[in-house]
């Protein structure tokens, strides 16, 4: 337990630290924890599956799954650095700049996955279906969630906020779920996900949620209160309830999808570089989910608000 409770503070400060460099350094500076994650989650998974992959299915994936994340991150802030201001063309009218990293990457992710079925042909002997399939599921989890993560990052508005949400919510949400099922869970001893996760609960959850919303209506307060704009907005503060308790719900999926992974593969932990916690994985889990609500709701809003405009 005090493992896990110096292990959890440890982390905490690091997210921290990558925080404070992203606003007042730059923002590749939280890119490159994205990559660690990256990297480190990938080579978890890589281990996880032991001999499922064949080598040379590893050696791709351990390449290929990070570099997706590089590929955006640093097509993206190209694109910001050589940026012209859009120009009318007289036939062809008003032409915007046009932000192509994300075509870049998709292209590059799709390379990976022709790669992987490639290998069928190049090493046809030595690489099965499932091995693909596994190599596969190492590709893309956990590193096309964190691409998502990635895209929070770089969103024109509402960045902050959102690298909080994904990072801020889930623990708190996890915390509120664990007083809850210690609290409950006996008078209400409805499991969540049986097959999964026996310890978890329906009121669990609940609690977790509730979570959801206390952290996101501190995180109100605070984002506001740091900004010196107090003026309270019923708007605002609804749709950050509203996107808190989404955030812990997804969050507490992604805790499930990961122990599904865990119970399919017949181990406890994804890793063991975190004491306490076991792996990178086991300590982001939830965030992946988080990323992409959070990140589907927010850009929603920026769309909307410029539509309207």
């Amino acid at each position: 337990m005090v493992k896990r409770l110096i292990t959890g503070i440890v982390y905490m400060l690091v997210l921290v630290a990558f925080f404070l460099l992203k606003i007042y350094v730059h923002i590749l500076c939280f890119d490159l924890l994205v990559v660690i994650f990256s990297v480190c989650g990938t080579i978890e998974m890589l281990r996880a599956f032991g001999d499922r992959i064949h080598i040379s299915q590893k050696i791709i994936v351990g390449i290929l799954a990070p570099l997706v994340i590089v590929c955006f991150v640093v097509s993206d802030e190209i694109f910001k650095l050589t940026a012209t201001p859009p120009t009318v063309d007289p036939d062809l009218g008003y032409i915007p700049n046009t932000n192509y990293s994300a075509h870049l990457t998709f292209v590059v992710f799709i390379g990976a996955l022709a790669l992987l079925f490639g290998m069928m042909v190049f090493a046809h002997e030595k690489v099965s279906l499932e091995s693909t399939g596994c190599a596969l599921l190492a590709l893309m989890y956990p590193s096309v969630f964190l691409l998502v993560l990635a895209g929070c990052n770089h969103m024109p508005e509402y960045s902050e906020i959102s690298v909080i949400y994904v990072f801020a919510i889930c623990p708190i949400a996890d915390s509120f779920a664990f007083l809850f099922g210690k609290l409950f869970g006996k008078r209400v001893p409805a499991k969540l996900a049986p097959n999964v996760s026996p310890n978890k609960t329906l009121i669990g959850g609940l609690g977790g949620l509730i979570g959801g919303a206390f952290g996101a209506a501190a995180i109100f307060f605070l984002y506001y209160g740091l900004l010196g704009d107090m003026n309270f907005r019923w708007g605002n503060f609804v749709f950050f309830i509203a996107l808190g308790i989404l955030t812990a719900a997804f969050a507490e999926f992604g805790d499930l999808v990961e122990s599904a992974i865990k119970r399919k593969l017949g181990i406890k932990d994804m890793g063991k570089c975190l004491p306490g916690h076991g792996g990178v994985l086991d300590r982001i889990d939830s965030s992946l989910y988080a990323s992409l609500i959070v990140c589907l709701v927010c850009v929603a809003r920026i769309m909307l608000t410029r539509w309207i405009a």
